[in-house]
């Protein structure tokens, strides 16, 4: 490792690694794993003392993108249960409106989903990483860039006493608030008050296996997840609950400026969710194991920053790959397939001998051809839909109520009809029909 001071300028000698990579989540050990296999000099590095030691996150992982990444990686991922059951929820104070899903299809490979815990599976896939020959660096901070003559990236600046870090290319996985993103400009959305991040906070809760089996109809390695709206005292964001072995988890995903403005602490969102009639019997008794909070970044499409500089290339939720998109919320299967991309489009510039932006455009090429921003662009306008007031406030009451109205039995008068069920319900919750018709333009342009 080369010596150097801030903000010095990188010696003229050959750098320490083909690339470095900042950050051991899935982005990161994923770019670690391809470089390392394209034969490139590969360090990962981590501040935590391990990878997934400062990761309390658990959820659900979408491994389609692992057939090409780790091929027969059903057979090795550290699941907790293969998700065959998945649920909607709409939901009012005192109501709840479910479509459930269950498929003996996710059962079996191709499987469509897993719960994970995030500790597990960053450990996983780095040493992966590291058995392709990548050299794991942990309980390293990165502090800045190095950059060279032209203010090209040439490394980073750490504050480990044997000096800093020197590579031909640098691939920041640094997480939601990637200063290394900011530091080399790649930012092109200006900073309002984390207008486009969200706040989502989780209790994981302990129960026997058994139990938890036979309150969300279980058997065997089969789990559930649950994605819930209307649960956030209109705030924009939802909430969720998944299934684990001996525990669920249950939490919800805050938008910050609007709890901010509520005043309202998040926990006690948390705590009116699991008193709701229709999760307090699935979580009555449970012992909590763990509280956790977590930035997400919820803007989507148009607030990802450049992709690529010269000398660096940013991927995962230090690129805002997280799809907030209502029946989609999903950030662990963008961070592998961009890191996967990043660690092959640097591997290749590297052998090409040119790692300035142009030399790296690669990545976002391979990005555009690829899910992950392919589904980005789809579904750009749809975080505007999923959290504007009428869809956090209005919608989820009116269906409750439409479908209340319409099962309601009163023999003391005929019955209303739908349409009439509809016009009525639509007025009392404040929805002008212009309205609904403009969201389901939105929504049908996003989805179909």
């Amino acid at each position: 490792m080369s010596e150097s001071t801030h903000g010095a300028l990188r010696p003229a000698t050959a750098p320490d690694f083909d690339v470095v990579i900042v950050g051991a989540g899935p982005a990161g050990s994923a770019a670690a794993l391809e470089a390392a296999r394209a034969g490139r000099s590969v360090a990962l590095v981590e501040r935590g003392p391990y990878p997934g030691a400062k990761n309390v996150y658990g959820g659900v992982v979408y491994g389609g993108v692992l057939d090409e990444l780790v091929p027969g990686w059903w057979e090795r991922l550290p699941v907790e249960r293969w998700v065959t059951r998945r649920s909607t929820m709409l939901m009012t104070g005192h109501q709840a409106l479910t479509v459930d899903l269950r498929t003996e299809d996710w059962g079996r490979p191709p499987y469509n989903g897993a719960t994970v815990h995030r500790a597990a599976l960053d450990s996983w896939l780095a040493s992966l990483a590291e058995e392709a020959g990548a050299v794991l660096v942990p309980s390293t901070v990165v502090t800045g860039l190095l950059r060279g003559p032209r203010g090209e990236v040439t490394g980073v600046r750490t504050d480990r006493p044997d000096g800093d870090l020197t590579a031909r290319v640098v691939i920041a996985c640094d997480g939601v608030n990637s200063f290394l993103a900011r530091e080399a400009g790649l930012h092109r959305v200006p900073e309002k008050g984390g207008a486009h991040l969200a706040l989502g906070v989780k209790e994981t809760l302990a129960l026997p296996r058994e139990v938890i089996e036979e309150r969300f109809q279980l058997t065997g390695r089969d789990g559930m997840d649950i994605e819930i709206l209307g649960c956030t005292r209109g705030i924009p964001g939802g909430g969720f609950l998944y299934t684990n072995l001996d525990t669920v988890s249950v939490g919800v995903v805050l938008g910050l400026p609007g709890l901010a403005r509520s005043g309202v602490r998040p926990d006690r969102i948390l705590a009116e969710l699991k008193a709701h009639p229709a999760v307090a019997p699935l979580v009555r008794g449970a012992e909590v194991k763990e509280y956790a909070a977590h930035l997400l970044p919820e803007g989507g499409y148009d607030t990802m920053p450049e992709l690529a500089g010269d000398g660096i290339l940013v991927a995962g939720d230090a690129a805002h790959m997280c799809l907030a998109a209502g029946i989609w919320l999903e950030g662990v299967n963008y961070a592998l397939g961009a890191g996967m991309y990043a660690g092959r489009a640097a591997a290749a510039a590297v052998a090409a001998g040119d790692t300035s932006r142009r030399g790296l455009a690669g990545y976002r090429r391979m990005l555009a051809d690829s899910f992950v921003l392919a589904d980005h662009r789809k579904l750009r306008r749809v975080p505007g839909l999923v959290f504007s007031d009428r869809v956090q406030q209005a919608y989820p009451g009116l269906a409750c109520d439409v479908l209340q109205s319409l099962f309601q039995v009163d023999n003391s008068s005929p019955k209303p009809g739908l349409r009439r069920i509809l016009r009525r319900t639509a007025r009392r919750h404040g929805v002008a029909l212009h309205h609904a018709l403009s969201d389901a333009f939105t929504a049908l342009r996003s989805f179909g």
